[in-house]
């Protein structure tokens, strides 16, 4: 069998570690992770660093693209995030067959507020600014000597700390603090949230998913397979932490949690806990993101199962598995 050569943008993410880690177990891979802390560390949006270290990479067959850079409004998000995988793009040597765009429901609206569910590949798109449209249409451009796909995953699922997107750390850190101080496990989104229908993508399914997509062009929605409401889930969460779930309570866990360093510091010394409350504290806006939404959210996954991807997680197996990770390294109590 041929060898392939992939090129992770954005290796250290949530979605880019997991990639990385299944292609180099798969065994069929050469990989290279592309980050500001990777393999090869390169700032995407200096178009002539791209172009030298990049371009000095022959015999790369495909490009993984799952970078992402934040700005404080979504019309900011577009020029950078365009620009750097414009200039990656441009930067990779010939031979290049296939290139995946990690994309996500804000295609939809969904960060926008009710949008139609289950959401298709096919919904007519919503007025700008949204950058990963702007990106989807540069490849439907330039591809020609390669394919491309775009993948959508839902709320991703995964282990990686520091990162601004775990919310399954979110809520492994704030049932640890909640436990520590003898409080029980308030679920702290809107009233309306906690009975929505919702959805979420194993980062290890994600990945498989995004692999098996090479062999495709298009995009593909990927979730786990199921739903959930917090009313039914957010219990037996709690469970899993000896704890009891008392009723919701909307409160910013970005404010509620800001003060929490110096406890998180004692709980460590405590516990043996490996990480610090850096490494913990980077999603808290993105867990209020998430328990806000008082609107279903979930995709029609249909189209990936017809063209042959049939992978399922359970998405209440997934967080006890994610807890016992975020355990067995000392991550939490």
């Amino acid at each position: 069998m041929e060898r392939k050569t992939a090129l992770v943008a954005g290796a250290n993410g949530i979605i880019g570690k997991n990639l990385v880690d299944h292609l180099r177990a798969d065994g069929g891979w050469d990989v290279i992770g592309l980050s500001r802390r990777g393999d090869l560390a390169v700032d995407l949006l200096d178009p002539a660093e791209t172009r030298a270290k990049v371009g000095a990479l022959t015999g790369v067959t495909h490009l993984f693209y799952a970078a992402y850079q934040d700005r404080p409004t979504w019309a900011e998000l577009v020029p950078p995030n365009l620009a750097m995988l414009t200039n990656l793009v441009d930067a990779m040597a010939p031979g290049l067959q296939h290139v995946s765009l990690m994309q996500g429901y804000k295609v939809y609206g969904a960060h926008l507020g009710p949008f139609k569910t289950p959401a298709r590949e096919t919904d007519a798109g919503h007025l700008p600014p949204e950058f990963n449209v702007d990106q989807q249409q540069f490849l439907e451009r330039r591809a020609g000597e390669w394919t491309w796909s775009a993948i959508r995953p839902s709320v991703v699922g995964g282990t990686a700390l520091g990162n601004p997107m775990n919310l399954a750390l979110v809520i492994a850190v704030y049932a640890s603090i909640s436990k520590e101080l003898g409080l029980p496990l308030r679920f702290p989104g809107r009233p309306g949230a906690y009975d929505s229908l919702l959805e979420m993508t194993d980062a290890g399914l994600l990945a498989s998913a995004t692999v098996w997509a090479t062999g495709h062009e298009g995009a593909f929605n990927i979730a786990n397979g199921d739903l959930f409401r917090w009313r039914e889930l957010w219990p037996r969460l709690a469970a899993y932490f000896g704890m009891e779930a008392a009723p919701p309570l909307r409160m910013s866990l970005a404010d509620v949690m800001a003060d929490k360093g110096p406890l998180w510091t004692t709980m460590a010394a405590k516990h043996g806990l490996s990480a610090s409350y850096a490494d913990v504290s980077a999603s808290w806006a993105f867990g209020d993101f998430v328990f806000g939404w008082d609107y279903d959210m979930f995709a029609d996954t249909s189209k990936s199962r017809r063209a042959g991807f049939h992978e399922y997680v359970e998405t209440e197996q997934m967080f006890y598995r994610l807890f016992d990770e975020f355990r067995k390294a000392r991550v939490i109590p």
